[in-house]
């Protein structure tokens, strides 16, 4: 019996070294989380409301900070992930998801794959809409489509409304007529009142709680299969309107990264085990109870995507094809 005994207390010795072994790692060390902007956006609110709470979630409880390393709109953050960044699980990277679209389209610039970076997992996504104002009489898609012309606003090519409208033009043939130059969202709400334009693109999130309430907006189409749950159901989602599987390519390309909207990465080169160790404490960081109330009382939405999940749809996007791919160059330029 003795011998037996030995024999099972070896074993449970070896099944539980690995996790022995991850609490030890991170005990007493210094957990980052990095934001590539700087404080007070979204992507600050976001990775600092998730670092008030996945320390709790984590074995051996590591103290948790933010660093803001803004720099090309989120790109110098993710740079640092292999360039000067321990690659030993404790660094986490908030970035502009906006950056994948680029990456396909000028690679020589951005020099980042996305499908060879860790993925976390998203807190949320960033639900895009086209909507009209409701002096217009535009009030649904097939009333976009017989319009002779549709006057829609933005700051400048490039821009996520500004692409969201081209694409209305050029993969669905809509009759779009950009007017460029304004300075921000602002000015561009104040046209819209004034009439000077009949239409505009944005995060669902993002738009006045009053237009929608008061039925001065129609919204008439999304640009995620994702859905928010303050949305009517009878927003259509623009896969509905695809007629050719080059159509639902460029489309997906485009949807990617507002389905991934507030992702979290690492650098691959990290080991495994801690990946998916940092994977685990994301996802149930996003199931607390704690963490929640706070995204309530900050009114930040929180529909979580694991990193595995987030990853497909990355790898799924990078297979596109040349063609379509300069097809959305196009789109963005």
């Amino acid at each position: 019996m003795s011998k037996l005994l030995h024999l099972l207390c070896a074993t449970a010795a070896l099944a539980a070294a690995p996790a022995l072994a991850q609490d030890s790692f991170y005990k007493g060390k210094t957990f980052t989380v990095v934001i590539g902007y700087s404080p007070g956006g979204g992507y600050d609110s976001y990775g600092r409301m998730l670092a008030r709470h996945i320390n709790r979630h984590i074995d051996g409880r590591p103290e948790v900070i933010v660093q803001n390393l803004p720099g090309a709109g989120s790109l110098n953050a993710v740079r640092q992930l292999d360039a000067t960044q321990p690659k030993d699980g404790t660094y986490l990277t908030a970035f502009n998801p906006a950056l994948i679209l680029e990456s396909l389209v000028d690679p020589n610039r951005i020099k980042v794959k996305f499908s060879d970076v860790a993925w976390i997992g998203s807190i949320a996504p960033e639900v895009r809409v086209c909507y009209a104002w409701h002096a217009t009489g535009i009030k649904t898609w097939d009333d976009l489509v017989a319009r002779k012309e549709t006057v829609f606003g933005s700051t400048a090519k490039g821009t996520a409304n500004y692409m969201n409208a081209a694409m209305l033009r050029r993969v669905f043939d809509i009759k779009v007529r950009h007017v460029l130059g304004f300075p921000g969202s602002a000015e561009q709400k104040l046209a819209l009142e004034r009439g000077e334009l009949d239409a505009d693109c944005g995060s669902w999130s993002s738009l006045p709680v009053e237009w929608i309430a008061e039925k001065k907006i129609y919204p008439l189409v999304s640009f995620s299969p994702s859905r928010e749950s303050s949305m009517p159901a009878e927003i259509p989602y623009a896969g509905k309107f695809v007629k050719t599987p080059e159509q639902n390519e460029v489309l997906e390309i485009f949807a990617a990264s507002s389905e991934v909207g507030r992702p979290f990465i690492m650098s691959k080169a990290v080991p495994q085990d801690r990946i998916d160790m940092i994977r685990k404490a994301f996802d149930a960081s996003l199931k607390d109870p704690q963490l929640l109330a706070d995204a309530k009382k900050l009114n930040l939405p929180v529909q979580a995507m694991t990193g595995v999940d987030a990853a497909k749809i990355i790898a799924h996007v990078y297979q596109a094809s040349p063609e379509n791919i300069a097809k959305v160059r196009e789109i963005t330029e």
